[in-house]
């Protein structure tokens, strides 16, 4: 059963920016909060990623949430955005099972045992109103809802081809040029010494690091 900081590794790019930018226009004190506590896991003091455009700062913020130190704030912005902005995908799931609701998607008492044919019937009329990429997120935060989740939803999700995360197919390698037939050289009267010159290769700075550091000099 996936982690909610995996199935935010999982997802569309432009989904998973679509999350914090909802949550940024429409729930401004979740995204503050948001922004808060992931820094507060790298370590960062709030106000160095409140200093970057808007862009940057949903950019950061969905890097940061893929992590596994993020599983607990991946859960609950997952749960109010979904929540929030896709009610009526919640009340058709719960609808479609009987358990009873708020009204809202909310629900206090789920039962121990998801009846099968329901909860098959359910998920097919969801596929039908609603982009699967985002049923399949809500079905992996209600499984965890439980330790193990639920058996029959497990077993349902691994059988429905909707529900399973595209992987883009993998490129042939490219053939290697042919190497260029090398030129006969003169004999020489002395032997030449060769040299042989290596490139200096730049390593890439550490982000994540280099963030760290000018939170500092911030302080």
């Amino acid at each position: 059963m996936k982690q909610a900081y995996e199935i935010f590794q999982e997802m569309k790019p432009e989904t998973a920016l679509s999350v914090f930018q909802y949550l940024r226009n429409e729930q401004r004190e979740v995204y503050k909060a948001s922004i808060a506590s992931l820094a507060a896991n790298r370590k960062l003091r709030p106000i160095f990623i409140q200093r970057k455009p808007g862009t940057e700062q949903i950019e950061w913020l969905v890097k940061n949430v893929k992590l596994r130190g993020s599983g607990e704030i991946a859960t609950q912005v997952l749960q109010l955005w979904l929540l929030k902005a896709h009610p009526s995908l919640l009340t058709g799931f719960l609808d479609g099972l009987g358990i009873e609701h708020d009204g809202e998607g909310a629900a206090e008492d789920i039962p121990d045992d998801l009846d099968t044919k329901k909860l098959k019937s359910t998920v097919a009329d969801l596929l039908k109103k609603h982009d699967p990429e985002l049923v399949r997120t809500y079905l992996g935060i209600f499984q965890l809802q439980r330790p193990e989740g639920w058996p029959d939803l497990t077993k349902l999700i691994e059988a429905t081809p909707e529900l399973q995360v595209a992987t883009a197919p993998v490129a042939a390698p490219e053939a290697a040029p042919a190497e260029p037939a090398k030129a006969k050289k003169a004999p020489a009267k002395k032997a030449a010494t060769a040299e042989v010159v290596e490139d200096a290769v730049e390593e890439p700075a550490d982000e994540d690091a280099a963030e760290e550091e000018d939170a500092e000099e911030a302080k």
